[in-house]
């Protein structure tokens, strides 16, 4: 029976380090058979965006070890080139030169690095890029998951689904662009408030420094005067994570 795992990760932070998540979903698709999807999802206090993309194709890939899930293909789609790039490539030459970089200092992450070369050991994988937000109903929900886990302090509490695809509420195996509807993006975004609604916080990019301030005067205070600055009010921490990624806050 010719089985393949479908996986879909990302991975969130707020501040570089600050708040963090990750979401993956899984998917063992079975010709012929009962194909099923399993979410995931974790967070962390004090972490950076390319730590938690990382930890999500990390911890899914120990779930397909636990599951004794695998077949003729697994395939990993994720947005982020650091991963795709730093494990197909990069990785080789870190461990010729003893995880040292141009720099002569320790490459980032290495504990990292080490533990997802151990992880996709012996694993024929096909990694696939896509681009964040293109309508990719996996992509879309691993997102979703990887937000939710670094702004709820109670996402432990969540759900995560786990079943068989016919009942998923996603359109999982449609991996073109756009294929899903409106709505479940909008869950991965915050609602648009009022300017007059009451604020949570207040983000200020400055020289790619983000910061975070309690009164919009402390704000105000950090960009007046100063050229090329960002800053925005937000209303809850799932908006000041989407705040930052959408300033490019790694």
């Amino acid at each position: 029976m010719k089985k393949e795992v479908i996986i879909f990760t990302d991975g969130s932070s707020l501040g570089n380090p600050g708040l963090g998540g990750w979401g993956a979903v899984l998917v063992e698709k079975v010709e012929g058979g009962k194909s099923k999807v399993v979410e995931l999802g974790g967070g962390e206090k004090h972490t950076t965006n390319n730590r938690m993309e990382m930890t999500a194709v990390i911890e899914v890939l120990k779930l397909v070890k636990k599951l004794k899930a695998g077949g003729d293909k697994l395939i990993i789609h994720t947005d982020s080139s650091y991963v795709i790039n730093g494990i197909t490539k990069w990785i080789h030459g870190w461990e010729k030169k003893n995880w040292i970089g141009v720099n002569k200092k320790e490459i980032l992450n290495k504990d990292l690095w080490i533990k997802l070369q151990t992880e996709t050991k012996g694993k024929e994988i096909e990694w696939r890029h896509v681009r964040g937000h293109a309508g990719i109903a996996g992509n879309e929900r691993a997102d979703f998951l990887a937000t939710m886990c670094a702004s709820e302090q109670n996402w432990k509490k969540e759900k995560f689904f786990e079943g068989p695809v016919s009942k998923y509420p996603y359109d999982i195996l449609n991996t073109k662009p756009n294929a899903i509807k409106s709505d479940l993006r909008a869950k991965t975004k915050s609602k648009k408030k009022s300017s007059s609604a009451k604020a949570y916080s207040y983000l200020s990019l400055v020289d790619g420094k983000l910061m975070r301030h309690q009164t919009w005067t402390e704000c105000e205070k950090r960009v007046k005067g100063v050229s090329k600055t960002k800053f925005k009010k937000a209303f809850s921490k799932e908006d000041e994570i989407s705040i930052a990624k959408e300033w490019g806050v790694k």
